[in-house]
């Protein structure tokens, strides 16, 4: 087993998280459907290109095609700046949810049609690196990622992590009602109150998801498949997508779910939506989010600009700030980071990330087949 998949227990993290101020995120799942990001396409070049940029053959732009499961909030951060440095490359991003990449670059990959591969979960970086689908490179930063947030070849970084927690609407049931840890959402009273993002597209529900059937003993997964149906069985819903399950939050037509911190303190921080969180008692899966290059891609070495604009200090620091996003990264400074993310205790729910990998998709597949709509019946 790899070091990026070793078993990772709470002793071992809290203690990097401390000394190292590790953290995380971003959504693992946006839009269904595949479509230009807002802001994707560059300004006009300069007469000169920028200093660090290779001009294509011909004086024509080059091309760097962006398949991604990160919001267009974070969009508003990074593309700016890439475009600013390297006006010559024209970017093109495409949304969808992490697993929805992960099976587009596998069906893509005897003619890739995509360079980068942006916001992933450690397990489909891992399923898509032992694959072949990932290129190998050791960017300049590496040294700067632990070794269990990264892939032992350099096929794929963990850009941040992402602690999964239960999500709330403080105006739909107070925070002293809410569930206080994973075993409480299966009590009776909750029933109806529960709202959940689709989790078949979603590299972070799947995550939770495989999280709730490891704990109950991965050796066999029945113990786990009966929790996930007693959870279906106070699932008024599923929805579609991020944005469905916030507005189904909003109206009050739900008041639980489950969600990645991140995005939780994004949408009611900058986005005012009335959202809470309660961080589970026992911990939380703490997922690795990453990124990768595409084996076979047609523009790498834009692809590489990419990748080292987007570790780059200065940028890790802004999305900290602006966008609660904690770094991976061990030398950006605390100064940069929100209150709210200082004061948090990340304690890690304790997973082997390596046998969650294995079983994933064995896993999610029975739960689509066998308990999704059927846990009350």
């Amino acid at each position: 087993m790899s070091k990026a998949t070793k078993k990772t227990g709470s002793k071992w993290l809290s203690g990097v998280l401390a000394s190292s101020l590790l953290v995380v995120l971003s959504a693992c799942g946006t839009a269904p459907e595949a479509k230009p990001a807002e802001g994707s396409t560059p300004t006009p070049a300069p007469s000169q290109p920028a200093e660090g940029s290779t001009p294509a053959p011909g004086g024509e732009k080059q091309k760097l095609t962006i398949y991604t499961a990160r919001d267009k909030n974070i969009f508003e951060v990074v593309l700016p700046k890439f475009n600013a440095k390297y006006p010559d490359i024209e970017v093109e991003t495409l949304e969808m949810g992490a697993q929805q990449i992960l099976e587009r670059v596998r069906s893509e990959k005897a003619n890739p049609q995509a360079d980068f591969w942006w916001g992933g979960t450690q397990s489909a970086l891992s399923t898509a690196a032992d694959e072949g689908l990932l290129e190998p490179y050791k960017p300049t930063f590496a040294d700067k990622v632990p070794d269990l947030y990264k892939d032992p070849q350099d096929r794929w970084y963990g850009e941040m992590l992402l602690p999964e927690v239960i999500m709330i609407n403080p105006e739909a049931i107070k925070k002293e009602d809410a569930p206080k840890d994973w075993d409480d959402l299966l009590d009776p009273k909750y029933k109806g109150k529960i709202v959940i993002r689709g989790v078949l597209p979603s590299g972070t529900m799947r995550t939770i998801y495989s999280a709730m059937i490891y704990r109950q003993g991965a050796a066999d997964p029945k113990k786990g498949y009966e929790w996930l149906k007693k959870l279906d069985a106070n699932t008024k819903e599923y929805t579609q997508d991020p944005t469905n399950l916030y507005l189904k939050l909003d109206r009050q037509e739900g008041a639980i779910s489950l969600w990645n911190l991140q995005d939780v303190l994004l949408q009611s921080k900058q986005n005012n939506h009335p959202f809470d969180f309660i961080y589970p008692a026992s911990g939380a899966p703490i997922l690795v989010d990453g990124v990768g290059l595409i084996k076979g891609a047609k523009n790498m070495d834009a692809a590489k600009k990419f990748y080292e604009l987007l570790f780059d200090p200065s940028v890790a620091g802004e999305l900290a700030a602006k966008r609660f996003q904690f770094p991976s990264r061990t030398d950006i400074s605390k100064d940069d980071m929100p209150d709210i993310m200082k004061n948090i205790e990340l304690k890690p729910l304790d997973l082997d990330w390596g046998v969650m990998a294995k079983n994933e998709k064995e896993w999610m597949q029975y739960w689509d087949e066998n308990i999704k709509g059927k846990g009350g019946k």
